[in-house]
Formats: C-alpha cells, structure tokens, sequence
C-alpha cells in the first residue's frame, strides 16, 4: 500500500531523474563538461543525487568517454575545471575513506585489547563483577537501614524523655 506521500516523492524522484538525463543528452550534443559537478548543475539536483543513483552517475561517465554528437576522431572535452572538481573529490573521498579506516582500526585494536585481557585471566570474571554490584547494592542498603534505625532510636530516646517528664509532673502532685 503506498502512501501519497511516497507517490509524491516517486514522481519527484522520477523528475528529477529525467531532467538529469536531459542534461546529459544535452551535454552530449553541445560538447560541454561531462562532470557529475556540472551535470548536477544543468539539471538543477544536487550532486549527492547523483551519487544516490549510482546508474545516473554511470551515465555520466559513460557519456563522457562515448564519441556521441562530437565529430568524428575528436576527444571528449576535458577541462582544468573538471579535472579540479574530479581531483577535490577525489581527495575528500580519501580523506573519508582514511577516516573511516582509522576509525576501524581504533575498534579492532580496542575489541582485540578486550579479548586479550579476558582470555589472560588478569581481568576481573563476570561472577566477580556481578559478586560487586550486589556488594555495592547491599552497603547502600545497609546505609539507608542505619539511617531508618538512627531515627527510630532518636524518636524512642524522644518518647522516653516525654514519658519520663510526665511521670515526674504527676508524682509531683500526687
């Protein structure tokens, strides 16, 4: 069951899509950049929506090795521009991916570090540990019990005091 609210974004989606093949087929036949940077550009998308739709992106690259509406024997139109867009993503891709690498490896050495240190039987067993909550449970218990006690007595030591006052007033008159 689809909702009209995804059909809408279907049928934006599917927009979207045509304007970007326009864009291509037009870039074809006026010998501009083949670019995703410019092909985004002329279509009016975003360039993650290339990205997104990997077939599209393909298209691009496609088109731009193809000899399609360039005259024959001529080579597909490389610009410093686009030579400097594919470069910086290039390099921020990189730059992704050694993050992402870091990342991993910091998991794994942490992950491997944990094992090591189980398996050496120098970190504490799971039943030592659970034994230590229940400690910590049963001195907090402890505390507030010595605590309800403390104030029991200090409400006795009252009462006695309190009777011993009444006693003394009425042997007094008596």
């Amino acid at each position: 069951m689809t909702t009209p609210m995804h059909d809408g974004r279907q049928a934006s989606t599917g927009r979207r899509r045509q304007r970007v093949q326009d864009a291509i087929a037009t870039a074809v036949r006026d010998g501009t950049p083949l670019t995703a940077s410019a092909i985004a550009r002329a279509a009016g998308v975003d360039r993650t929506f290339l990205y997104r739709h990997r077939d599209l992106l393909q298209d691009v690259h496609l088109a731009g090795t193809q000899a399609v509406g360039r005259p024959q024997g001529s080579e597909p139109v490389v610009t410093s521009e686009s030579l400097k867009a594919d470069l910086a993503n290039a390099n921020a891709r990189a730059a992704r991916l050694a993050s992402r690498v870091k990342h991993l490896e910091d998991h794994l050495s942490r992950q491997l570090g944990e094992r090591a240190w189980r398996e050496s039987g120098l970190a504490a067993a799971p039943d030592i540990a659970e034994l230590q909550t229940t400690i910590e449970h049963l001195k907090q218990r402890n505390a507030e019990l010595t605590q309800n006690l403390e104030e029991r007595q200090a409400e006795l030591d009252a009462a006695r005091a309190a009777n011993r006052d009444l006693t003394r007033a009425l042997n007094q008159r008596g």
